[in-house]
């Protein structure tokens, strides 16, 4: 049973439900120009082989390949029912000739199916060869590479190659997906140049038909030659066929309400301000310590007695997201003050902070993530002297809301927030209730809203707010002398990334 629950994962393996191919293939019927060839590249059983050939009965050529043995049969039964001509043939995606088997196909095409819902790194984990040679797809380097950014799911490499393959010709491309994945692929087709005649969402209900509780799609791409679409327009479902929504590929990047983007796009831009996330450390057991009435308590429901020298009042998302920080119940243990500090000498500025963590050292050392691997014994991330400001205004990114709070000091520490929180550091009370202000307004909160795309795993990342430039906000709001003071101020100190210069260490007691 394992073996099969592996072999379903592997091959990202969720056969479409006849109904669904069904009603797909009727919203094409009704969009699409009249297929001269229909192709499905992963086929499985034949449900939508079959479901397109009875909508287009006169398409002179079908073409189903399959990678599962088990499956080929089933849907060379199912299509000879519909048409005998139509050929179903054993092959990987990943090694078939497809630029040179579509250019020989008679166009319009259709290429339409379900292509795996996996991710690469799940099939390394399977030790799977059935996936594309190892690439970094965005391009990413560094940190971002190695810290997650670059899993990719596989239908998103396959739809993008399709894309390439097809662009240049009459083709629609129609899949359903990941809400992601579409996004993802077309913002790859708008940024190659590919020739879009029109592009579309249409949400589908994943755990209805699938089991699975994701968000999802079918993708429709229509290519023509000398075409230059660069919106999509995304419905609710299926059956609807107005009024939907408007994605698009605006001043070179992915807009979720490109509307809603034009409208104050003189707010896109770069300013002096950063924005930081919080602090990264991956082991919460023993890093994060619980105030109760009879002290600190780690994750283990031990009791900690330690010097509160690398201790900070620390807010989850779910506090910042909720405004919950009228008093700190949790501590964070941050032993460093920028990333890549020497934390021997914790040894001797608090001894019993470093006992701690060498009667935990095992588990800091077991941290999944490749970012400690070369790093200072206990190291975190996302430390440096704007963790260390006394006022910030932040706000978290698991959640959908464009909720910015002000977090206070207290008892004369600076807080800190976890990796899933995002912030401005400010040197004053003053300079955060500016911030805040300007942030919460109509233009600000509409902008920031044309760049969210509410399913996404974290809808408000760093890149989200840093395409909002502040100071053109503060123009908007008239706000602009007392936001250049504060800039000032910034670039004397050279504190927070305001400009390059030596950042101190600090410690606190």
């Amino acid at each position: 049973m394992a073996k099969d629950r592996n072999r379903i994962a592997e091959f990202g393996d969720f056969q479409t439900p006849p109904q669904l191919a069904e009603a797909v293939c009727r919203l094409l019927a009704d969009s699409i120009p009249y297929p001269a060839t229909i192709v499905e590249p992963t086929c499985g059983v034949g449900n939508f082989l079959v479901a397109a050939l009875k909508t287009f009965p006169d398409t002179r050529r079908a073409l189903g390949v399959e990678i599962n043995p088990d499956y080929i049969s089933k849907a060379r039964q199912s299509v000879e029912c519909v048409c005998k001509t139509t050929d179903v043939i054993e092959g990987d995606f990943f090694s078939t000739k497809w630029k040179q088997l579509l250019l020989e196909c008679p166009a319009p095409i259709l290429v339409v199916g379900n292509p795996p819902w996996v991710t690469n790194t799940h099939l390394s984990k399977l030790g799977s060869m059935n996936m594309p040679s190892k690439s970094n797809v965005d391009g990413l380097s560094g940190y971002e590479a190695i810290s997650g950014k670059s899993n990719f799911d596989i239908s998103e490499w396959m739809l993008i190659r399709l894309l390439d393959w097809l662009s240049g010709q009459h083709a629609v491309l129609a899949m359903l997906c990941k809400t992601s994945v579409a996004r993802k692929v077309l913002a790859y087709g708008w940024r190659s140049g590919i020739q879009l005649q029109s592009a579309s969402m249409h949400l589908i209900d994943a755990q209805a038909s699938f089991g699975v509780a994701v968000d999802a799609c079918l993708l429709v791409c229509v290519l023509a030659p000398a075409s230059n679409c660069d919106t999509c327009t995304v419905y609710p479902s299926l059956s609807q066929r107005d009024g939907g929504s408007k994605i698009g590929y605006v001043d070179g990047q992915l807009v979720a309400d490109a509307d809603k983007y034009n409208r104050w796009r003189s707010l896109s831009g770069s300013s002096p301000f950063r924005w930081r996330s919080g602090v990264k450390h991956d082991c919460s057991a023993v890093m994060e310590l619980n105030l109760t009435s009879a002290g600190y308590v780690n994750g283990a429901k031990e009791h900690v007695d330690i010097e509160d020298t690398y201790l900070f009042p620390l807010f989850k998302s779910s506090d910042i997201a909720n405004g919950r920080i009228a008093s700190p119940k949790r501590y964070l243990l941050v032993p460093q003050t920028k990333v890549g500090d020497a934390t021997h000498l914790i040894k001797h500025l608090a001894p019993k902070t470093w006992d701690y963590l060498e009667r935990h050292g095992a588990q800091l050392e077991n941290r999944r993530s490749t970012i400690y691997k070369h790093q200072p014994r206990f190291a975190v991330f996302g430390v440096g002297d704007y963790t260390f400001a006394p006022w910030k205004v932040a706000i978290s990114g698991l959640y959908k809301r464009l909720a910015f709070c002000i977090v206070p000091p207290f008892e004369s520490k600076p807080s800190v927030m976890d990796d899933t929180c995002y912030f401005l550091a400010c040197d004053s009370e003053e300079e955060a209730n500016l911030l805040k202000y300007m942030l919460s307004s109509q233009p600000a909160q509409e902008f920031c809203a044309s760049l969210l795309f509410t399913d996404s795993k974290r809808p408000i990342t760093v890149d989200l707010l840093r395409r909002l430039d502040i100071q053109a906000l503060a123009q908007e709001l008239g706000c602009e002398e007392s936001l250049a003071r504060i800039v000032q101020r910034r670039e004397a100190s050279g504190r927070y990334g305001a400009k390059r210069g030596v950042v101190q260490p600090v410690l606190f007691g």
